[in-house]
């Protein structure tokens, strides 16, 4: 079922309407509802990661140095404790030393921070990012 659009008036300076149209015409959108729908899924996502206690989705994206000793193994074990967090991983060689690694999460945003936090706190681990999302839940 697809819900009722509502239609509302908003008021802001022209020079702050002037960069917004500039922005989102950068980015493709058709109209200025269509970005502010977007501005406020992407607020309400941020919330929803940031200060609730419901179930999040995280990908971890990082490069570490395959040839730093027992570092494989390390990360291997690491992920093996958190089994029913991670719903997948993706491992991409790089280059000859480097490897490039995408772990898919899913829990509480607290526990989802510290798994990222460690295991990019790894030896040889030179450098990655969490990104959290969630789903859009709806109000009765």
């Amino acid at each position: 079922m697809k819900n009722k659009l509502t239609r509302f008036g908003i008021s802001m300076e022209e020079s702050l309407l002037n960069q917004f149209d500039k922005l989102i015409l950068g980015k493709g959108y058709n109209n200025r509802s269509e970005a502010i729908r977007d501005l406020v899924r992407e607020k309400i996502v941020e919330e929803n990661t940031e200060y609730s206690n419901q179930e999040v989705f995280g990908a971890l994206v990082f490069i570490y140095d395959h040839h730093k000793r027992d570092l494989e193994k390390n990360l291997s074990n690491f992920q093996h404790d958190y089994y029913k967090n991670i719903i997948s991983t993706t491992h991409v060689h790089i280059s000859h030393d480097e490897c490039l690694e995408v772990i898919i999460l899913k829990g509480k945003a607290s526990l989802l921070k510290t798994i990222a936090d460690q295991l990019l706190s790894f030896k040889g681990v030179l450098n990655g990012k969490l990104t959290l999302t969630s789903k859009l839940y709806k109000t009765k």
